[in-house]
């Protein structure tokens, strides 16, 4: 393969974020992480829930509008029963 492996890369990635980066710069970055991903759940639960929204007003228009369709048809119904 090469003269390093994958595993001897990975140790010296870690010994060198140690030095360098020092423990306090790993647990925030870690941090900012999972703070990023609650953020990123909460968003999308609220986009889940606008959505159920439109699609509840969607459907209570459509069910307004069939119901007034009824009423019309009911209403042509009589005038013709009443024209006879």
């Amino acid at each position: 393969m090469g003269a390093f492996s994958i595993w001897h890369w990975l140790i010296v990635l870690v010994v060198v974020l140690v030095l360098f980066g020092g423990g306090g710069k790993i647990s925030r970055l870690m941090g900012d992480f999972g703070k990023g991903l609650k953020s990123f759940k909460k968003g999308m639960k609220e986009e889940d829930a606008g959505t159920e929204e439109e699609s509840d007003t969607t459907e209570k228009k459509k069910l307004d509008s069939d119901a007034a369709e009824t009423v019309a048809a009911r209403g042509e119904e009589k005038d013709k029963a009443a024209g006879s």
